[in-house]
């Protein structure tokens, strides 16, 4: 590959993605809010502690406490992945796109090669800000980084928010129209999923889902008796990412713009 030619690709996606306020402001609505909600859960079960039952105090996580903002701020970040390739299909720009870089798996390279590394800072700097201030809410409840599995859920924080906005591009190049992306994306992620992995009939296959296996690793504390363990769970949702790119790539080849 021409590195002169990857690199001009390079530099028009970054200009491309960050010049659009709507994915500006997608990555910021991620850090608020999982961040402003897990600091008020955080602050609410440390006013309330006492009345939890026996079996909630020996399975608390405050580790998993502070990302509890996630639930909501990663729908920010799946917006992000949306926009990030819908954009071009709205507007039309994906003509000009393909005309100025026919190779099409290189346009697509470059554009998860800034999306991703966008989404990874953004997502980084959410799990240990989310963590800090869940802590200092949670008071006397509260653990540190050294502890045990502690600093390896923080780090999986920001690559769980990573690969959900990585999914979203995936997918959304199937889907193509904006629309339909956010109209199958968010209710799947808000809340289909969470219902079929708390419905005893659909527990099962509901932990296997993107969302369901990528969060255990932000647990430190095993609540439930999941078939695999923290990375383990994260490796499940890199599948999903890798079979939803591998979905859009095929499909951007095959179809016109």
């Amino acid at each position: 590959m021409d590195t002169t030619t990857a690199g001009r690709v390079l530099r028009s996606e970054w200009t491309k993605i960050t010049s659009v306020r709507s994915t500006v402001w997608t990555l910021a609505a991620a850090v608020v809010v999982t961040v402003a909600l897990g600091m008020l859960i955080s602050l609410l079960i440390r006013n309330t502690f006492d009345e939890l039952s026996t079996a909630d105090r020996i399975t608390f996580d405050p580790t998993l406490t502070s990302f509890a903002g996630t639930s909501l701020g990663q729908l920010a970040m799946i917006a992000f992945g949306i926009l990030v390739v819908s954009g071009e299909y709205s507007t039309g720009l994906i003509r000009a796109s393909l005309s100025a870089v026919p190779r099409r798996g290189l346009l697509m390279a470059a554009k998860l090669t800034v999306a991703t590394a966008l989404a990874l800072a953004v997502g980084t700097a959410t799990s240990f800000l989310a963590f800090f201030g869940g802590q200092a809410m949670l008071g006397d409840h509260r653990t540190t980084l050294g502890e045990p599995g502690v600093l390896r859920a923080v780090f999986g924080g920001g690559l769980y928010m990573g690969l959900i906005a990585l999914f979203a591009m995936g997918a959304t190049w199937m889907l193509r129209s904006p629309m339909l992306s956010f109209g199958v994306l968010m209710p799947f992620f808000f809340l289909v999923s969470s219902i079929l992995a708390n419905v005893p009939a659909t527990e099962k296959l509901g932990r296997y889902l993107p969302d369901q296996a990528g969060q255990r690793v932000m647990s430190v504390v095993e609540a439930d008796d999941r078939p695999y363990g923290p990375w383990g769970g994260l490796g499940i949702m890199a599948l999903w990412v890798i079979a939803a790119l591998l979905g859009g790539y095929l499909l951007l080849k095959k179809r016109d713009a």
